[in-house]
């Protein structure tokens, strides 16, 4: 049977989301949260260029313990603007799922989820594109192979982005990088999100990128994510163990 999902946010890549998730035959979007709905426009499938009607929107008042018990859902995935993790223990009490793509969080919106996380499985993580999470991981490993190396991490993004990217600051985390003196920030039109770290060594550079050309990559991330996770126990897991566990499995049939 398709993984039921269920969907917070609704808006550029909230619908971009959603519209990869109808695109796959595993998985069934049974519903979308949004902060506001449009009694003319029921459904986000009609949104979506479909002529059935299903996947209703909701708003976030409406979910509560009686909506989650007659809109049962395996996995829940999280695009909307935040303020959502005061509902993460109420989805967590019906042991669902919980895929969070949120790039804001406060540390105590972290903290929260990871509270509930002591009641079903959560992924967190604020880039959730596939490539993005393999940057991460190649940076790690470069940067241990050669640790005396200048590093510094590049993040461009569509102008109206006001904050730092927090994949750059994951990033700069990750290589034990003050990020207010080795991430440097672009904001200029017409990009959706590029991330760069530049290795440094006498004679040579070394730089990895990634760029996200649509905002389908965040479809793929997720969906790749709720896959996973819909096989894990209670805790809270990265995007990065994700990766780290499925490219063991793929070696060990190489």
């Amino acid at each position: 049977m398709p993984l039921k999902i269920g969907l917070f946010g609704f808006g550029r890549t909230g619908s971009v989301v959603a519209k990869e998730i109808t695109n796959d035959p595993s998985l069934s979007l049974k519903w979308v949260c949004r902060r506001s709905t449009d009694p003319s426009i029921p459904f986000a499938s009609r949104v979506l260029g479909y002529t059935e009607d299903f996947a209703p929107f909701i708003s976030f008042d409406e979910m509560d313990d009686s909506f989650l018990r007659t809109n049962p859902v395996d996995l829940v995935i999280d695009f909307s603007s935040g303020n959502t993790t005061s509902i993460y223990e109420k989805i967590a009490a019906f042991n669902i799922k919980v895929v969070s793509a949120i790039s804001n969080y406060s540390s105590e919106e972290i903290e929260k989820v990871k509270s509930a996380s002591q009641g079903t499985a959560i992924l967190y993580s604020p880039n959730i594109t596939l490539g993005i999470n393999w940057l991460i991981m190649a940076s790690k490993i470069l940067k241990q192979m050669i640790p005396h190396a200048d590093i510094e991490v590049i993040e461009e993004h569509f102008r109206q982005k006001k904050d730092i990217s927090g994949t750059a600051l994951k990033l700069a985390r990750h290589l034990d990088l003050d990020p207010q003196e080795h991430v440097n920030s672009i904001r200029v039109g017409g990009i959706v999100g590029k991330h760069e770290v530049i290795f440094g060594l006498p004679y040579q550079t070394i730089r990895l990128v990634h760029e996200s050309i649509n905002r389908a990559a965040f479809g793929t991330g997720a969906i790749f994510a709720a896959k996973w996770l819909q096989s894990q126990p209670q805790g809270f897991y990265s995007m990065e163990q994700a990766l780290q566990q499925s490219f063991k499995n793929r070696l060990q049939e190489i």
